[in-house]
């Protein structure tokens, strides 16, 4: 039998990977519940993006896949850095010269699962 996946993509968000990493790891393998918990009582500033991206997940296993909602649990959860074109700024250097300020965004995946 093949088991049911759902998932949800939050694309060019303004955090950087490495930051959104941190929260990820708390997630990943912990019911959709216990994960949204984490979330709220976490103080980043990029628990807010991930956690709508976990409600997002759960209405699309629910809403798409008539998955049930008790039975999920976070199966993967990954970032991968977004794209830099936009976000360059400038900073002064010594003898008139700049040094370039790179804004990093990420593109972040949630999958869900049903636990057997």
């Amino acid at each position: 039998m093949e088991t049911k996946t759902a998932k949800a993509y939050l694309n060019q968000v303004r955090i950087s990977p490495r930051k959104i990493k941190i929260i990820l790891d708390l997630i990943r393998n912990k019911d959709a519940a216990t994960a949204a918990a984490i979330l709220k009582n976490t103080n980043k500033l990029a628990c807010e993006e991930v956690g709508k991206l976990l409600k997002s997940a759960v209405a699309n296993a629910t809403h798409n896949y008539e998955m049930d909602t008790d039975r999920l649990y976070v199966a993967q959860a990954f970032v991968t850095p977004g794209s830099l074109k936009g976000m360059k700024r400038m900073m002064p250097r010594a003898k008139g010269s700049a040094d370039r300020i790179v804004k990093r965004t990420s593109h972040v995946t949630i999958v869900l699962k049903e636990k057997e």
